[in-house]
């Protein structure tokens, strides 16, 4: 029996992951690539599939949110994303995470956002991830004993952010692939709140 292949997709975040040792009894890619937005994952999607993974984790957006991007913006790209992954990878499991918390000032924008994905996501039989409980205070902020720049994670912040993962793949991996491609999608989902 193969390795389980699972691919890592995101920006600097991802990037920073030590997957391969965090995952030993899967094979591991990493995809995060530093400064990366939605729209920069959406344009290197044909990489992502040619690497044909067991499992997708997905985490992106924030950059979005520093680059002054709208909420909507950011949530079709998103959408996009899964759509399209789940068009192109049929039998591949996908994770997608919640934005995490950055500044306060930022707080009701990723709200927004997470929301919107929580909703998206089982229409393209994607698991979603909150991982807002964990990671913000209750202002919105980024909790500081897991950041150094109110961004990006230190060692804490990974950890707090592996207890939420381990257990949410464990989860995934119980799931069965598809089989059959999705007959429709929904593709208005930002503008019907509360759908």
């Amino acid at each position: 029996m193969t390795e389980e292949t699972v691919l890592f997709l995101g920006d600097s975040i991802t990037q920073g992951g030590d997957w391969a040792t965090w995952f030993p009894g899967v094979t591991t890619l990493n995809f995060g690539v530093a400064g990366n937005s939605s729209e920069d994952v959406l344009g290197r999607l044909d990489t992502v599939v040619e690497a044909r993974p067991d499992e997708i984790v997905l985490l992106i957006g924030t950059n979005d949110l520093g680059m002054r991007r709208n909420v909507e913006q950011l949530v079709r790209n998103i959408q996009s994303i899964l759509v399209d992954l789940r068009r192109d990878l049929l039998g591949s499991r996908m994770l997608v995470q919640s934005v995490l918390p950055r500044g306060r000032e930022f707080a009701d924008r990723i709200r927004e956002a997470n929301i919107h994905l929580r909703q998206f996501a089982p229409t393209v039989h994607a698991q979603y991830l909150d991982l807002w409980p964990t990671m913000a205070l209750e202002d919105g902020e980024l909790n500081p004993a897991y950041s150094d720049d109110r961004l990006h994670l230190n060692a804490a912040g990974y950890e707090a952010w592996l207890a939420e993962l381990r257990p949410a793949l464990e989860r995934l991996r119980d799931e069965p692939p598809m089989s059959r491609p999705i007959q429709t999608i929904m593709f208005d989902e930002y503008a019907r709140p509360g759908s």
